[in-house]
């Protein structure tokens, strides 16, 4: 039976085979988890069989390891049920750059147990499933087989009203679109979020599907905001001047 649910596996992983709702990336975890009750359900119905199960003696040491087992690996259970109920959520696969907590980098494993992430500064930080489970994930990649657009990056600038806000629209997108490792269509685009006391608010927004270099374009991106705004002749010491990066 292992044998043939192996090629089973086998199949279903590399596409050979498809079920309907069923995910390529769901099949080893499904054999692993049906091997284990098949182990399981044979060491019950070998037991009985066993030279003296049926003394007191066997009993009781099986009822301590037991007891021991359920005490000792809580923890350790918790997280790997968490580890399975992560898998068939699907919410992030390896190389997909997410945030957990406060913390974004780049899915480097994932296990029964933890889930380690790898930093743009080439840190590893390790989470135990259960707090994967428990946390808000927020994953930046976008996944061609699902259809999903480009990932949208975006900064706040904020000018006095003494700049045009046309002028302040013209600028931003010259420096986004001479921005490298951003998508020329869709193009990029400038919302105005807020007018209050004393500055106007916007906000631009470019496309890029090269995840694993957003920092460099949001660099890159501040450095032309920086050039265009000089040609322009917009002075960047407007009062409540402000730009942030949002993750």
């Amino acid at each position: 039976m292992l044998k043939g649910l192996k090629f089973l596996a086998r199949q279903l992983e590399t596409g050979k085979l498809t079920l309907p709702g069923f995910y390529a990336d769901w099949a080893w975890p499904t054999f692993n988890i049906v091997r284990v009750l098949l182990y399981a359900f044979t060491v019950a119905l070998v037991f009985p069989y066993l030279p003296g199960s049926d003394s007191r003696v066997f009993q009781g040491v099986s009822v301590f390891v037991g007891i021991i087992f359920s005490l000792g690996s809580s923890s350790a259970i918790g997280n790997l049920i968490a580890g399975l109920v992560i898998t068939y959520m699907r919410p992030f696969k390896i190389g997909d750059r997410i945030k957990i907590k406060d913390v974004t980098g780049f899915v480097a494993e994932k296990s029964l147990f933890v889930i380690r992430i790898r930093t743009i500064k080439n840190e590893y930080i390790t989470f135990p499933n259960m707090t994967v489970l428990n946390s808000d994930i927020t994953n930046y990649n976008t996944s061609e087989e699902e259809g999903t657009a480009a990932l949208v990056l975006h900064t706040k600038v904020t000018m006095g009203y003494d700049v045009p806000w046309r002028a302040v629209y013209d600028t931003l997108v010259k420096a986004a679109v001479k921005t490298p490792h951003i998508e020329e269509t869709p193009k990029p685009f400038v919302l105005q979020t807020s007018l209050d006391d004393f500055y106007a608010s916007y906000e631009i927004n470019v496309y890029t599907r090269e995840v694993e270099k957003v920092a460099l374009i949001y660099s890159l991106l501040y450095q032309n905001i920086q050039d265009e705004f000089k040609s322009a002749g917009i002075s960047l010491r407007a009062p409540h001047y402000y730009s942030k990066i949002p993750v």
